[in-house]
């Protein structure tokens, strides 16, 4: 019987079940949302006509088997779209985002994976994606006539920009101390790295079912499907398609509550599980290209204004343990996909938040072109909406965000009054 005839959920599976994994009761909304944003919304892999026959398997069966994959070797092409629904501000949004590129700053680097990756966050996107275990990993985002890659191996992580010439050149001493500008041992550009967030964090408020199969990047496929079952959520539901032999997610699609074309979806659209050549990862800079070390950008950073001073809290979203910095209060409010981080300042009150007559002109014109004045029982404030995060900051500095509605940010915020 194929998994289409029947789908059958986690709820069956009791308290030992795989999808039920230590997570913050937050994380799967945040984390979703965190990936899509750094990370990535991908155009549908390249699919074969008909969906292949194979044996039937249990939602449990395919979580355990995508959690007990051991494929560390791999090498394809991933196609990339991430549509949040972002408004379109024009040359207002070029320079109000200018002053807060990472290589926008003086002195600065074209290649630094913080600023490059961050361009994956919206439009289509092409990836070359390679590794061999957790040593080395390969990504080159293709463009059409210029190349970025970023290359882990073993001690070096490498980063080259053929546009500009620069490369940026960091250290991975698997110390784990944070870095201003951290060499990345993981890149979720992936379908896995993208289902890990998601399976990681399902619970009770999630129902999680096999829907039928697929053929994705020449590979036959299961594909699992995972719902909210609360309502008020962005998230409509998350399908990911799981390689039958190996056990690989190959395709995840991000569909919002509120309808149209998905958020995210990442998909191969080849993939080749052989190990592959140790020259893949060797790097050597190009003769007359600009070299930055990691230490000389975080040298220049030493001092320089903080642009988003005052909001350090929203860093920990997503993060177990999130506890806000600099004397910031994070308080999650809800569970599971309809939770909501209600972010404070210092002694338990918001900070200054200017009033909209008080606002210069652009500055004005600036918000009004990202949110939406709302009033409720904590007085006024401005919802700031994408397809799949919003957040409401109230006129006295108070931030509720969340994979949520609206609706729900407004209701969150009155009770919290």
């Amino acid at each position: 019987m194929a998994p289409n005839d029947t789908a059958r959920t986690t709820d069956e599976a009791g308290e030992g079940s795989v999808v039920r994994r230590k997570a913050a009761r937050y994380a799967v909304p945040v984390a979703v949302a965190g990936v899509a944003a750094a990370t990535i919304g991908l155009v549908p892999a390249l699919a074969a006509s008909g969906d292949p026959d194979l044996p039937d398997i249990t939602a449990q069966e395919l979580i355990a088997k995508i959690a007990a994959s051991d494929t560390e070797q791999l090498s394809g092409t991933v196609k990339i779209s991430t549509d949040l629904g972002l408004p379109s501000l024009g040359g207002l949004a070029g320079d109000a985002a200018a002053g807060f590129a990472p290589d926008g700053a003086e002195g600065g680097s074209s290649a630094s994976p913080d600023a490059r990756l961050m361009e994956l966050a919206s439009g289509t996107h092409t990836l070359r994606v390679a590794a061999d275990g957790p040593d080395r990993q390969k990504l080159s985002i293709l463009g059409d006539a210029a190349e970025y890659s970023l290359i882990h191996n073993g001690a070096d992580v490498w980063a080259y920009d053929s546009k500009s010439n620069e490369v940026f050149h960091g250290k991975d001493d698997g110390s784990g101390a944070e870095r201003e500008h951290p060499a990345p041992k993981e890149m979720p550009t992936t379908p896995k790295a993208l289902a890990d967030e998601v399976l990681k964090a399902a619970g009770d408020t999630t129902s999680v079912t096999v829907d039928g199969t697929a053929r994705i990047a020449g590979r036959d496929a299961y594909q699992l499907l995972v719902k909210p079952k609360q309502s008020g959520s962005t998230v409509d539901s998350v399908r990911i398609a799981v390689d039958a032999e190996n056990g690989v997610p190959l395709k995840f699609t991000l569909l919002p509550s509120g309808g149209g074309k998905a958020v995210v979806d990442a998909g191969f659209t080849k993939v080749d599980f052989s190990r592959p050549a140790a020259s893949t990862f060797d790097f050597t800079p190009p003769k007359g290209a600009k070299v930055t070390e990691s230490d000389e950008l975080n040298s220049r950073d030493k001092g320089a204004p903080k642009h988003a001073e005052g909001l350090e809290g929203l860093e920990g979203l997503g993060l177990d343990g999130m506890a806000g910095k600099d004397g910031q209060a994070v308080n999650v409010i809800g569970e599971g996909w309809t939770a909501i981080a209600e972010i404070t300042g210092p002694g338990g009150k918001g900070s200054t938040a200017p009033k909209p007559g008080d606002a210069p002109p652009e500055a004005r014109k600036f918000l009004d072109a990202l949110g939406d004045r709302v009033k409720g029982d904590f007085g006024t404030g401005t919802v700031f909406k994408t397809r799949l995060v919003n957040a409401l900051m109230t006129d006295d500095g108070k931030v509720y965000v969340g994979a949520v509605t609206q609706d729900a940010l407004v209701k969150a915020a009155n009770a919290a009054k």
